[in-house]
Order: C-alpha cells, then structure tokens, then sequence
C-alpha cells in the first residue's frame, strides 16, 4: 500500500477504510474484516458513536500496534474542551497514543475552531497525537487558523468525488502543505453508474468502485472507503493496483458538476453531542 508522506514527516497509507454509519455493535467485526483485508488505516470520529469497536477491533486483531494508523475527530460541540474531549476518545479507543486527531468541522458560528486547535497543539507537543489535521475547512477558515496559530495541518479531509472535486481548495490546501483527504469518495455512490466509470471499468475488468477509487489515487488524494460487505471491503481494497491511463482519468475527471452532498461547511452548526 503506498503512503503519503505529511507535512511533519509522519506517513499515512494512502487508502485507508471509514467507519461513517457504522453501527457501533457492528464496528468490531467490520473494522477486522477491513484489517484481514489488508487495511492500516482506519478513519473514525467521537461523533460516529464507534470509537469503542475500533480499538476492540485493533486489540484483537493481533497486528502491532505501530502498523496501524488510527484518525478520529473532535466533536464539534467539543470544541471549547478540546484536552478533555481527546482523553475521552483515547479511553475509547484504549489507545496510548493517536496518529492523526481532526477537527471535525469549522463550525463558525461558535467562533472556536482556533481555540481548539490550540488545545491540539498542545496535545501534538506532548506526543499524545502523531498528526493534528481538520476536516471540513473551506478556504477561509485554513486562513484563520493559520493566521492565528503554529502547526499547519497535516490533512484537510473533505467531501470529494468524482461529481464535487472541490478542486480550489484542494489545490490550496496542497499549496500550503496540507495533505488532502477525501470522505464519500464514491459520492455514497452516486458516482460509480455514469457511462465513463462505466467504461473504463468493463476496459479493466474492475468494479465502478475501483475505477473511482484508482482515480482519487492517481491523484495523491488520501481516500477512505467505507463498506459493511467484506467481498466489496477486500475488492476496494484492491484498487491501490489499478493504474488508469490519463485519458480515463481525464474522462473521470470531466464528471464534475458541483453535487454536494453533505452539509456546507459555511453553516454547519451541529454538535454532534
């Protein structure tokens, strides 16, 4: 599997499996179906409820724990306890340390997002996090904080897919240093039925999951699949040795049309409490 390296010199693999809508009673088994399959990296949140099946999952999976990288995310309606919050988590997942800690998102509205990340600055100086990064950060938002504090992140991790590629802040968010990792993508999928996905599939004899997933590599995108099935968690998995040409990538790419999915990262105001 090949890594991205971050801007602080951590490595991170570059396709890595969510856990978004994971039941939490399910968490464990899917997250060790997803580990046999080959997957070191594994994405979850405070606010996924599922903290707890991740490091059961990792405990006993019997993989060391160095070969694993774990994400999680700050909860928004924690973000003016962020020290706190992170000790909550790290009992959850009954982990010593975390590889990479987001803030989930912006949320501007409360005005707290750099307080917070502040609090992860802390928490990155005394080891206790390998990575502090954010998730969901327009533009704006990457200039306040970097306007107002010491660490650059090391990841975005933002809605994109072939369908909203989100292609400014991307390129910003690389221009400044900051790795870019993509949620939903397979646009939940929404992206795998177009006629070009299609195509370059049948060409390939790969599944529309695979093509899409292949693209978002091509492209140095951190990317995080999720599944519950373990036949599609080992055939994503198998997307890291597709390589497309630049034509079906172009082909890929020209699927563009603005098709948000999620919520605006500009008004966004829930706590996830």
């Amino acid at each position: 599997m090949s890594e991205i390296s971050l801007n602080n010199g951590v490595t991170i693999p570059q396709l890595g499996f969510g856990v978004f809508q994971v039941p939490p009673e399910d968490t464990q088994r899917i997250v060790e179906d997803a580990l046999a399959a080959g997957y070191r990296h594994i994405d979850t949140a405070a606010g996924y409820r599922n903290e707890a099946g991740v490091g059961a999952a990792i405990a006993a999976s019997g993989i060391p724990r160095e070969e694993i990288f774990v994400t999680t995310k700050l909860r928004n309606g924690d973000q003016g306890r962020a020290w706190d919050a992170f000790q909550d988590t790290r009992e959850a997942l009954g982990l010593d340390f975390v590889d990479l800690y987001l803030i989930h998102w912006p949320v501007p509205s409360q005005g707290l997002y750099v307080q917070a990340w502040k609090e992860l600055e802390a928490l990155y100086a005394a080891k206790a996090i390998r990575a502090i990064g954010v998730s969901n950060f327009l533009s704006d938002h990457l200039d306040t904080l970097l306007d107002s504090t010491d660490v650059v992140p090391a990841v975005n991790q933002i809605e994109l897919h072939p369908s909203y590629q989100q292609a400014k802040l991307a390129a910003k968010s690389r221009a400044l240093g900051i790795a870019v990792e993509a949620y939903s993508p397979l646009g939940q999928g929404g992206d795998l039925n177009g006629n070009a996905v299609t195509a370059v599939a049948k060409a390939h004899d790969a599944t529309t999951a695979q093509v899409v997933l292949a693209w978002h590599l091509a492209a140095g995108t951190i990317v995080i699949p999720k599944s519950v099935n373990p036949s599609r968690i080992r055939e994503n998995f198998a997307a890291a040795s597709l390589t497309l040409t630049d034509d079906e990538l172009a082909s890929i790419t020209a699927l563009e049309r603005g098709a948000r999915i999620g919520s605006d990262p500009a008004v966004a105001a829930f706590t996830q409490l």
